[in-house]
């Protein structure tokens, strides 16, 4: 069994990367990605986003939210079928903690567009992932094509705070395949939100 020691990140070995420079960065390695498969892991119940879905949301403006995720439809399906044609795909696993923070069952709509629309996204619950955190909740991790880790950051308010990121190929190895040992363990996102998520009613927000 893989041991907790062999995920640290520590920073100093690293180079951490500002906002944009970490969003140019994973642009660049995303598109050389050819026949490789990259691995995303969210952790954090709650985050603050940049997006005008996320923002009706944070508004109280529930239905708003919905209807701007439905019009991102198209330009997701392009994006799978680029993968499709590169062969690769961005496979994401994502932490569910019930109940659901509001974030998260905002997310869990967005993430269930997004995997109709042909994106590969399965969840885990917290049991799962607890034998690697006795020293805290794992943190957010992106690995790119098999040739780099990215340990995304935030602000304290959940905001993208940047990244570090990690070249060491062995590293990078053994973070991509945890993600996807719990990937191939979790459930599919779909039949979870239908079962957990669709009949909720809309979540309360501090707007509210």
């Amino acid at each position: 069994m893989l041991e907790q020691s062999a995920l640290e990140l520590v920073a100093s070995r690293g180079e951490r990367l500002s906002i944009e420079a970490y969003r140019c960065d994973f642009r660049r390695y995303r598109g050389d990605v050819r026949g490789r498969h990259s691995w995303k892991l969210e952790r954090q119940q709650d985050f603050e986003e940049q997006d005008a879905s996320w923002e009706a949301f944070r508004r109280g403006r529930w239905e708003e939210a919905l209807r701007l995720l439905e019009e991102e439809r198209e330009d997701l399906q392009k994006a799978a079928r680029r993968d499709r044609e590169r062969s690769t795909a961005f496979h994401r696993v994502r932490v569910v903690e019930e109940p659901l923070t509001p974030y998260l069952q905002w997310e869990l709509h967005a993430l269930r567009v997004q995997a109709e629309c042909g994106k590969k996204i399965r969840v885990v619950g917290p049991a799962q992932v607890a034998a690697f955190e006795a020293g805290g909740p794992l943190p957010e991790v992106v690995v790119v094509g098999d040739q780099v880790l990215y340990q995304v950051l935030y602000t304290g308010a959940g905001s993208l705070d940047g990244a570090v990121r990690f070249l060491e190929p062995g590293l990078v190895k053994r973070w991509g395949d945890f993600i996807r040992t719990l990937y191939e363990a979790g459930e599919d996102v779909l039949p979870f939100f239908a079962r957990s998520v669709a009949h909720l009613p809309p979540p309360q927000t501090k707007a509210e």
